[in-house]
């Protein structure tokens, strides 16, 4: 029997998530809270409800009971208690406002879908991304076999079980991984985990010998200063010539979709601020590094 697992989003032809044309999943679920994440909907393991405001009529439709067996399944998934769910129709807005963020998949059924998509992917292929997804490990790597022989690429933040991780570098042709700080009390503040599992897997990512990315994202007066760039940089030092790092601007849009999921966005940081973006420590020890806006 296939293995299930859990999804919030499919985006066809992306082109930074991994070389070429590409086809992009995200698995549902992530250990870490980042205070910046711009994808709220993928940190619960948990269905969500997701209600955009935007375009609403105050019809009134999407309240009226329904018999729809996945709108009782989330009304019972969410709880009652919270107010979310119950008489909430994910079929009845005629705008379409109303969605569940949280989609069970086998990983057969959901590589045949991705390979419906191959031939449009020039130069590329597939994608894994989260959400966090080491957090499914037996989902995705049955998911990673049955994409073969196309070139797969896996996103993590290398919060995950040293075996987990060292499984994956073996099965995927490109781990891009996600770095947010080197000092591990500023990682737990930011992140809500410390990192020392993450320097851990980084270090032997490092020392495989593989080709690998590190995306840095930039937030203004937490992680964009020298010191901590000149960490990251020494720390991938040893893999000069096989690292790519991009450092990522802050996105002004991170708290776009918050209250869609009955959340309010609160950032410890000032979001105006400019980050800083300092490549040199980078290109001094010979590593690729660029600026992606």
């Amino acid at each position: 029997m296939s293995a299930s697992g859990r999804i919030f989003d499919l985006r066809e032809m992306t082109v930074h998530d991994g070389p070429g044309i590409r086809c992009t999943v995200f698995f549902k679920g992530c250990p870490l809270s980042c205070a910046w994440c711009h994808n709220p909907e993928g940190i619960s393991f948990e269905p969500e409800l997701m209600v955009r405001a935007k375009g609403c009529r105050n019809c009134g439709r999407c309240r009226e009971p329904c018999g729809h067996p996945d709108c009782a399944e989330l009304g019972r998934s969410l709880g009652r208690d919270r107010g979310l769910g119950e008489g909430r129709c994910l079929h009845h807005c005629p705008q379409g406002l109303v969605s569940r963020a949280g989609e069970d998949v086998t990983a057969e059924a959901l590589a045949a879908r991705m390979l419906e998509l191959g031939d449009m992917l020039e130069g590329g292929g597939y994608t894994i991304s989260g959400g966090e997804p080491l957090a499914q490990g037996e989902f995705l790597f049955e998911f990673v076999e049955r994409l073969r022989p196309s070139h797969v690429a896996v996103e993590t933040s290398g919060f995950a079980a040293p075996e987990i991780f060292r499984e994956a570098m073996r099965r995927v042709d490109l781990v891009i991984l996600d770095l947010k700080h080197m000092d591990s009390a500023a990682h737990l503040a930011g992140t809500g985990r410390p990192n020392e599992t993450i320097l851990r897997n980084l270090d032997e990512l490092v020392a495989s010998g593989a080709e690998f990315w590190v995306r840095v994202p930039l937030i203004p007066g937490y992680n964009d200063g020298a010191v901590n760039l000149a960490a990251t940089a020494r720390r991938l030092e040893p893999a000069a010539g096989r690292v790519r790092v991009e450092l990522l601007s802050y996105n002004r849009l991170a708290g776009a979709k918050y209250g869609m999921l009955g959340r309010e966005y609160r950032p410890f940081f000032d979001e105006a601020a400019p980050a800083e973006a300092d490549l040199s420590p980078f290109r001094e020890r010979g590593i690729a590094a660029e600026l992606k806006r």
